[in-house]
């Protein structure tokens, strides 16, 4: 992997990490589009790591309240309270993509890194986005969290495994369509993100070493990697959280479908191999 390649790749993931537009399909067409050549699930895994400790950093203190209130609360039953739950939840919604994602990772590495999965992905799914914002009512806050929405938008976290859909796009719609408000469904959306996202990181770093992977990257060039990924990250949930306070969805449908049809265009007159 050249470092020309390595920058762009993690300024791109960095960008599109959080957004509901796939970090995973947008890493997929600039790789084929820009350098001709896919850089490898295992690599985008481990610069997602840079994006990870982004979440971690901004959500810190929601991290420390949450974990001590859930160590508390196994301690001491009459000391449970939002932040035990809170907990409990994450861990829930973590366990459905946990299974599929280990269980599957064959398929996601290889058989699902079509071109026009990615493609075609992009624009079918940007109409749930629509049907969320259209649909959802949007009227229930963080303190209403149940186990429910826990389960149902860490089930939708696992559409994620496939390029195109978006980790955060899918949990977000989710959340939207079970009746939360944009703030809560997008933070939470992050929190359960948190383990998923850290694990199949550290699960795919001995084999972003390898050519077998994709191409093969450096210690360096995954280091640097991920410090770009974890500063352009960091701006991203800053600013994803602002705008969805006060706009809807709905706009990145606007975005991914154009993009879809796009890179379907470019398939089909032969432009972009679609493996």
């Amino acid at each position: 992997m050249s470092w020309p390649q390595t920058i762009v790749l993690s300024v791109v993931q960095g960008l599109t990490e959080f957004l509901p537009v796939s970090s995973s399909g947008h890493l997929r067409i600039v790789s084929d589009l820009v350098f001709g050549t896919d850089a490898g699930a295992s690599f985008t895994a481990v610069v997602q790591l840079g994006t990870e400790a982004a979440v971690l950093v901004y959500f810190a203190k929601d991290i420390i309240r949450i974990i001590k209130g859930w160590f508390t609360g196994l301690a001491d039953r009459s000391k449970r309270g939002q932040d035990y739950a809170m907990g409990w939840m994450v861990i829930a919604g973590t366990i459905p993509v946990g299974v599929i994602g280990f269980l599957g990772r064959d398929v996601i590495r290889e058989g699902l890194r079509n071109m026009w999965i990615t493609a075609s992905v992009l624009v079918l799914f940007s109409f749930v986005f629509i049907a969320a914002e259209k649909y959802g009512s949007k009227k229930r806050g963080m303190t209403a969290l149940t186990m429910k929405d826990a389960v149902v938008m860490g089930l939708a976290q696992c559409l994620a495994l496939i390029p195109g859909v978006s980790r955060s796009g899918g949990t977000i719609s989710a959340g939207l369509l079970l009746g939360l408000d944009r703030p809560t469904a997008a933070r939470f959306s992050f929190l359960l993100a948190i383990p998923a996202v850290l694990a199949s990181g550290l699960f795919s770093l001995p084999d972003a070493f390898s050519p077998e992977a994709g191409q093969a990257a450096s210690a360096a060039q995954l280091g640097v990697g991920t410090l770009i990924a974890f500063g352009v990250g960091y701006a991203s949930i800053a600013w994803l959280l602002k705008f969805v306070s006060g706009h809807s969805f709905a706009w990145f449908a606007a975005y991914r479908i154009p993009v879809g049809l796009a890179v379907m265009a470019l398939l089909a007159t032969g432009y972009l191999s679609p493996v």
